[in-house]
């Protein structure tokens, strides 16, 4: 493929706000991959171009959010292994299963959470106590398991749910949901950066520069999100939501 200035202009810009969402409250996918498409890369290439420079971005993020010890690093490993056994088996699954389908469901899922944190003010706000013991680390094990499926089913929005289930069902608090998120994140990309290497799909070219803007905006995401917290992640988690609400309705109406 030919790469222009065209190119770098469309895809360097979005890649850093991509990269700014996505380390704050997840989502970034939802930006990222688009510019790769409108900027005309094809389609392997664009997932494989998009997977390395986010790969690099959620790496500093991770970073980050780890040094401020906001990522709780013994269940977040158990949470990153199973999410890798979960999304290989969710990749099993799309040959098995129909993708529009499950965007039916997504379709209608995410309406209904944007409309519960919206209606509970709550989220990220109170203290709450977090799991411990083996309960900790067997929730880590099956929302990593059950999420990372869906991330190789679907995808859209995995870091998203990844962090309403860690503050929802272990009791983290945003900005540690967010780095645990992360840390989820990072291992799954990559996995899967990995076979994009391996096939040849990765535009260097535009990755190269595209991975320098992803660090930059999960840079300077991650450091807002430590200062201000919850304050500042809980109305960007709602702006993802949104995003997904819209992209995924307009993929429905798309595929009928």
């Amino acid at each position: 493929m030919e790469l222009t200035w065209q190119t770098f202009a469309i895809v360097c810009p979005l890649v850093f706000l991509g990269g700014f969402m996505d380390a704050v409250a997840g989502g970034g996918g939802i930006i990222t991959l688009p510019a790769y498409l409108f900027a005309g890369v094809p389609i392997h290439m664009a997932y494989a171009t998009n997977k390395f420079g986010n790969s690099f971005g959620t790496a500093i993020a991770t970073f980050n959010y780890g040094r401020g010890g906001f990522i709780r690093w013994k269940p977040g490993f158990v949470c990153a292994a199973m999410s890798l056994i979960g999304s290989w088996f969710g990749a099993r699954l799309v040959v098995m299963l129909s993708p529009q389908a499950l965007q039916f469901c997504t379709t209608i899922l995410l309406p209904v959470i944007a409309v519960f944190m919206i209606l509970n003010r709550n989220i990220g706000k109170k203290e709450k106590t977090e799991v411990t013991g083996k309960k900790l680390y067997l929730l880590s094990a099956v929302i990593g398991l059950v999420i990372g499926a869906y991330d190789g089913f679907f995808g859209p929005g995995t870091g998203t749910f990844m962090v309403l289930a860690l503050t929802s069902l272990l009791g983290y608090s945003l900005i540690c949901a967010s780095g645990n998120a992360k840390l989820v994140n990072l291992a799954s990309n990559v996995g899967s950066l990995i076979a994009y290497i391996l096939h040849g799909n990765v535009l260097f070219l535009l990755g190269i520069p595209a991975a320098v803007c992803s660090i930059l905006g999960n840079y300077i995401g991650t450091r807002m999100a430590i200062k201000i917290g919850g304050k500042f992640i809980r109305p960007v988690l709602l702006a993802a939501m949104g995003l997904l609400v819209i992209k995924l309705i307009f993929d429905t109406i798309s595929s009928l």
